[in-house]
């Protein structure tokens, strides 16, 4: 269920940033605004974000999505070493898979250097701030996810909070590092691009962000309960998380 999810993301990424993003788009041409497409791009990319959460498969396994959001609930001790494991082997298998997916049939489009597999390299700022961008929208997703999920009134709405700031991310920060915010998801697309451009950002700074969050998180509010590590938890479905049985 993960690798599906992270790998129907990829295959939105790509689509979407043809649409906008490739010269022989009518979409493309319409637009000649890059801002307004990256918007756009953004708000579709929130919007699948979204629908993953609370997708049936995505209440599910939680809709992780990403390495970094697996690893640092299973530092909060939210999730076991083997569980942790398989969902982050299964985040690269997936993300890689979706790219690829989408390269089978639109070759010619995805390749072109306006989309690039929809790659995501530093800005013309450089790697500096890429990372300090990275590290922080990371820390952002975080606190806000573990905030808004252990608030009893608010936990159901954790994915629309999720989604909302993916796509604020994509619309402000991605000139600075093309907004990656998942090791995953970054790879996912280096991999047919054969584009490894200051890799280590993106293994690094979003795991090094989250884990912050957390940190701060555990510490101000004193937490010793933490809610379960799903994205929307307030469903029938099964958790591998807390044992909670699926019900009717």
């Amino acid at each position: 269920m993960e690798a599906v999810g992270l790998g129907l993301f990829m295959i939105s990424a790509c689509l979407f940033t043809i649409l906008l993003e490739h010269p022989s788009s009518p979409i493309h041409n319409t637009l000649p605004d890059p801002f307004v497409r990256r918007a756009l791009i953004g708000l579709a990319m929130g919007l699948t974000a979204i629908g993953i959460i609370y997708s049936p498969w995505g209440k599910q396994s939680g809709a992780h999505l990403n390495p970094a959001v697996t690893l640092t609930f299973f530092r909060l001790g939210k999730i076991q070493t083997a569980d942790a494991l398989g969902y982050v082997a299964a985040q690269f298998l997936g993300g890689v898979t979706g790219v690829l997916f989408v390269t089978l049939f639109l070759m010619s489009y995805v390749a072109d250097p306006s989309v690039n597999y929809a790659v995501t390299v530093p800005g013309p700022e450089g790697p500096g701030a890429a990372f300090i961008g990275e590290a922080m929208i990371s820390f952002g997703l975080m606190l806000v996810v573990l905030i808004v999920s252990n608030q009893p009134r608010l936990a159901r709405f954790t994915g629309l909070f999720a989604g909302a700031l993916v796509a604020t991310y994509i619309t402000l920060e991605a000139p600075l590092s093309g907004m990656s915010m998942n090791p995953a998801r970054t790879v996912a697309s280096a991999v047919p691009a054969h584009v490894w451009t200051e890799i280590w950002i993106y293994l690094t700074a979003p795991m090094l962000g989250m884990l912050a969050a957390a940190e701060v998180f555990i510490r101000v509010r004193r937490a010793h309960d933490l809610a379960c590590p799903k994205l929307h938890h307030d469903n029938p479905m099964r958790c591998i998380f807390c044992n909670k049985p699926a019900t009717a």
